[in-house]
């Protein structure tokens, strides 16, 4: 099914890619007249080494090891210069490329093929020096006047007759079910897989007994001809290299896509939710409309990791686009929360909320979870609870509760609830008796009071978070002895106004409160971190609403003086 689908998107890319050639980063390009002498080499990057060189059309196998055979006509240059050897004619990889070429001009009689031909055969004899850095990996493409070789439709067919499996193992293609040769490996490699080969990977592959099935080796596991192997593989790295359709997350590579032609741009609202198209999608969801738009295509999204040298699927979903619509406007409902400063709701990317469960997420983000978030966003279901507890962890590490990681804890609660009202944990919630969001609370009014009676350089949270929010009884008869003598009885004869504020803030939330609770379990822990952040984003934006009544009562006053 998966390759199927693949194969289809593969017949209706805007750019259809020749058989056994891909789009790869060439850095030079060696210029020869007609007689293969040798008139200079341009450098096709920008000297930048994050740049490897111009993207150029050319052949191109998947090859592994270290008999790895070369490219036709273009490749790195070990092969194509014999570099690292020091006389060429000593390299295997050299003599192996120029047999290649060889071939090539005796089957095709092209005159741009034997010009490289006979410049190989002077470079073997008496090395060419090249006054540039050149490195062996670096990949090196010819032209011959204003032809490239590899250009020449002849040269195309060539290198398509020339891998061809002739082995005569006949089978019947799973993808397109005809009967006939199929690739005992597959013809094209997988590259931009994060943690994968830089030289490609193989989705399709067995080369150990456990992997085998009914004695078939290597790609035989799941025979295709030549045209469906090249399709599948050449519309997965197309996707890669195509923002419109893929998100990197972590370890992790999603690619989406539909039947036919579609305007949603799933990768752009999972790694950059755009604020009017996200309010477009929650009101449909709220008004429970059958279907965003008018577009009811099939949706396909695909979840890839690496392993090894071989292509990892995670995930799979086949769906329409309506159904994506309305699980993505359920998405950005569950985890909308208030801004830390308390004005205005947002939403995150996948990538922020996976990231803010990590120290360093680009070291330690694991797939399991970036799949569990772009599964519930665009399938819908519940978020698992480990995310809940790996953010709580977090929370306890850092001693603090980011935006978005309060943003996922709450995506984790709602999405495991049914029935909650509109807007729910949004913001804060003064009718949420639960003890655990009550405790969160408090912690929050402590705190501030703090700052605003001493201004500590290490709060109170830097040090008691982690045993408040899972044992508040251990710890909250000490912060509320602080809170009355140290704090608040400052705050009453300096503050006044703050003081009172505070102090109606604590008492509304002790009148909910039935003593404090020995240990809160995880979900409970969850609720005291949404008690906690909204408390905090509530109390800033009742400041900076004085604030700035304060600042148009002094402008009007000058005003009204003037």
């Amino acid at each position: 099914m998966i390759l199927q689908r693949l194969c289809e998107f593969a017949d209706r890319m805007p750019d259809q890619t020749p058989s056994l050639y891909s789009t790869l980063s060439f850095k030079w390009e060696i210029d020869l007249d007609d007689d293969g002498s040798y008139l200079g080499i341009t450098e096709l990057s920008s000297g930048d080494k994050k740049n490897r060189g111009l993207g150029i059309l050319a052949p191109n196998i998947k090859r592994s090891g270290t008999k790895a055979p070369p490219q036709l006509l273009a490749d790195n240059a070990k092969y194509v210069l014999g570099l690292g050897t020091g006389n060429p004619g000593e390299s295997r990889h050299f003599v192996e490329f120029r047999k290649l070429v060889e071939d090539c001009e005796k089957a095709t009689q092209e005159i741009a093929v034997s010009a490289v031909m006979k410049f190989l055969a002077k470079h073997q004899d008496t090395p060419i020096v090249i006054d540039k850095p050149i490195e062996a990996s670096d990949n090196v493409v010819f032209r011959v006047g204003s032809t490239r070789p590899t250009d020449i439709p002849s040269v195309r067919k060539f290198w398509l007759t020339y891998n061809t499996a002739d082995d005569g193992n006949q089978m019947q293609c799973i993808v397109c079910g005809h009967t006939g040769p199929v690739d005992r490996t597959s013809p094209v490699a997988i590259k931009g897989i994060p943690g994968g080969q830089p030289v490609g990977m193989a989705l399709v592959s067995a080369n150990r007994n456990a992997f085998e099935s009914y004695g078939a080796e290597q790609a035989y596991i799941a025979p295709t001809c030549r045209n469906c192997g090249e399709g599948y593989a050449n519309a997965i790295n197309y996707m890669i290299r195509s923002d419109q359709h893929h998100v990197r997350i972590g370890p992790m590579m999603f690619l989406f896509w539909t039947k036919d032609d579609s305007n949603i741009n799933v990768p752009l609202l999972l790694s950059q939710p755009n604020t009017e198209q996200v309010k477009e999608l929650i009101v449909s969801y709220q008004n429970r409309h059958e279907q965003y738009g008018v577009d009811v295509s099939a949706f396909y999204a695909l979840s890839l990791s690496a392993s090894a040298g071989r292509v990892v699927v995670r995930d799979w979903l086949d769906t329409t686009v309506p159904a994506v619509q309305s699980n993505l406007a359920r998405w950005f409902g569950l985890q909308r929360i208030v801004e830390p400063y308390g004005t205005e709701s947002h939403v995150f990317g996948v990538y922020g909320l996976a990231a803010s469960l990590y120290l360093k997420p680009n070291d330690q983000m694991v797939a399991e979870i970036p799949r569990a978030l772009v599964r519930c966003a665009l399938f819908g279901g519940n978020l698992p609870e480990n995310v809940m507890v790996q953010a709580i962890s977090r929370n306890r590490a850092d001693q603090a509760v980011t935006s978005n990681r309060a943003a996922l804890i709450k995506a984790v609660i709602l999405s495991q609830m049914k029935g909650y009202e509109e807007n729910y944990m949004e913001k804060l919630e003064e009718k949420c008796t639960t003890p655990a969001y009550l405790c969160g609370r408090l912690l929050a009014v402590i705190e501030v009071a703090q700052k605003l009676a001493i201004n500590p350089k290490s709060t109170l949270v830097d040090r008691f978070y982690g045993s408040a929010s899972s044992a508040p009884a251990t710890v909250f008869g000490n912060l509320l002895r602080d809170f009355q003598i140290a704090y608040m009885s400052k705050l009453r004869k300096e503050k006044p106004g703050i003081h009172f504020a505070l102090d109606n803030q604590a008492q509304d939330i002790m009148s909910n409160l039935d003593g404090f609770p020995a240990t809160l379990d995880a979900k409970e822990q969850a609720m005291f971190a949404l008690g906690y952040y909204h408390q905090k984003a509530d109390n800033r934006a009742q400041a900076k609403a004085k604030a700035e009544l304060k600042a148009l009562a002094l402008q009007e006053d000058e005003n009204h003086e003037d």
